[in-house]
């Protein structure tokens, strides 16, 4: 509680000193509008059937991404963490392709696929594959080795090692990875709808409220409510993992 009531009043700070700046003129309103005509905004917004499409467009793609890139990142993280020589072998294509930031990666996706809800989701799963895949590798190297040992020598086969001994194991790191995910994968959705210029999705409202009629409290709104999804995915997967793990320090220790 008390995180959350400093939280709030940082917020409540914030938007004070944002509003007073711009009251005052020290910048423009034109191009910085004050909160309190933004958070009207906002609230236009949410009772507009088209702004609602385009925040369940974002969402829908946020959650196809991040479930694709569990679905990959979990068992090669397993793969990769339990079998050395594999992934001594897949470490420079890993660390080849691991720091290539999506923005280079969107003209070839848009060769290849189009602008289609499947750009961005594609290079959402890129973006947010490695944190869960690497989390899952730390954890496997966290497991105490007489499990494993125990496990082989009661003659269990690699995959029942790795989904009913390694898998709980490193569930702690793995749910990190996930959580550290959300956010990349959702600032990734809404950065390519901006740069792709897709049909649907709050980064394509926010590039048409800047480019259309100009209005710049539109596009700050727009903006608001991105970063508000963001914020509350993560903080929801924080508190989530706090119940599910609270023996666990792995948050300490995780690896973005």
């Amino acid at each position: 509680m008390k995180k959350l009531l400093r939280g709030l009043a940082g917020l409540v700070g914030f938007l004070l000193l944002w509003e007073v700046v711009v009251q005052v003129g020290l910048v423009s309103k034109t191009f910085t509008p004050p909160p309190s005509v933004v958070l009207v905004t906002v609230w236009d917004l949410l009772g507009d059937p088209e702004f609602v499409r385009d925040v369940v467009a974002t969402m829908l793609a946020w959650l196809i991404a991040i479930a694709v890139a569990i679905a990959i990142g979990v068992p090669a993280g397993l793969l990769l963490g339990s079998v050395p020589a594999l992934r001594t072998a897949t470490a420079a294509i890993v660390e080849f392709l691991r720091p290539i930031p999506i923005t280079a990666l969107v003209p070839l996706v848009l060769l290849v696929i189009g602008s289609g809800p499947d750009a961005k989701i594609m290079l959402a799963v890129y973006a947010s594959l490695w944190p869960i895949m690497f989390n899952t590798i730390y954890g496997m190297g966290e497991i105490d080795p007489v499990l494993m040992e125990t496990a082989r020598a009661c003659g269990t086969s690699r995959f029942r090692i790795l989904s009913s001994v390694a898998l709980p194991q490193t569930a702690p790191f793995v749910f990190t990875g996930v959580r550290l995910s959300a956010t990349i994968a959702l600032i990734a959705v809404v950065s390519v709808e901006f740069l792709a210029g897709s049909q649907l999705g709050l980064g394509s409202f926010i590039i048409v409220a800047s480019t259309g009629s100009v209005r710049f409290d539109l596009v700050l709104a727009g903006t608001v409510v991105a970063g508000t999804l963001g914020y509350l995915i993560n903080e929801g997967l924080e508190q989530l993992g706090k119940r599910l793990f609270r023996w666990s320090t792995v948050d300490r220790e995780a690896i973005a």
